[in-house]
């Protein structure tokens, strides 16, 4: 896969993509990176211990946040993505479902766009992410929990997402494909699709694992969300294990330890 000119062996390796919010109210650091040099300081960390990509996000997407305007986000996100993109050398993503912060925001410099609804809430957005050129993070998501049977149709919801894709002209190497634990599904659910990760192989691209301090490890082990470290590299190995290629995580530096012992117990098992 192709991200901001840099290439990722996704079959061999699995990538740390950062989390960097910009918010006020996000539901793990909210305010506490919503200033640049804030920001800055936390990108450098996180560049430090690992991270290949550096997401970048202006709205929270937490259960029952508050939608801001598109301008009001853009002016959030755009000073952050052109002073990362002067001062590091990796590929900066924007997380946003809007066209108009994701022109802003790969104008600014951003090389990828990770849309949490998989190109489904704004009909602009894949001709965008398409004439820019840029790379890709579709989500899987739904406005309720409903389905007639979850697997078959979160598949079909996922090449759905592929179609759309195809349709505007997105390159195949810049797509990667997220389950979207945590969206638009039960707790149940959640677990279902982590445990069965291996069927999204079967789609034919990259697959990005977000688990980190979420919800549903926060139900399974009765936690915070300050106290779902553990459970969050549980999954992280997990997802090494079930052929995810990226982890989007908060904790850089112990996911990326957990990612290089789990990856050295496999190359031995193979052996």
């Amino acid at each position: 896969m192709i991200i901001g000119g840099k290439t990722f062996d996704t079959e061999n390796n699995t990538y740390i993509m950062g989390i960097l919010n910009v918010t006020p109210d996000s539901f793990s650091d909210g305010g506490k990176y919503n200033r640049a040099d804030e920001a800055l300081r936390h990108a450098e960390q996180m560049v430090r211990e690992g991270a290949d990509i550096i997401d970048v996000g202006g709205e929270s997407t937490r259960p029952g946040h508050m939608q801001i305007s598109d301008e009001e986000e853009a002016g959030r996100v755009v000073p952050v993505i052109k002073a990362l993109k002067k001062e590091f050398g990796v590929p900066v993503s924007i997380d946003t479902y809007k066209s108009y912060v994701a022109e802003a925001a790969l104008d600014a410099g951003a090389d990828l766009v990770n849309d949490i609804w998989g190109l489904k809430y704004d009909e602009k957005m894949a001709g965008v992410i398409a004439r820019y050129d840029a790379a890709c993070c579709l989500m899987h998501n739904r406005e309720k929990a409903e389905y007639r049977e979850f697997l078959p149709d979160f598949m079909e919801d996922m090449r759905e997402c592929l179609r759309l894709a195809e349709a505007a002209g997105i390159r195949k190497d810049g797509i990667m494909l997220d389950p979207g634990v945590g969206f638009g599904k039960t707790y149940e659910m959640n677990l279902e699709i982590i445990s069965r990760l291996e069927i999204m192989q079967e789609l034919g691209y990259p697959v990005l694992l977000g688990t980190s301090r979420k919800s549903v490890i926060g139900l399974t082990l009765d936690l915070p969300v300050d106290q779902r470290e553990e459970g969050t590299l549980v999954t992280t190995v997990f997802g090494v294990q079930k052929g995810c290629a990226f982890v989007r995580v908060h904790d850089v530096e112990k996911n990326r330890r957990a990612i290089r012992m789990t990856r050295a117990l496999m190359r031995q098992h193979e052996r």
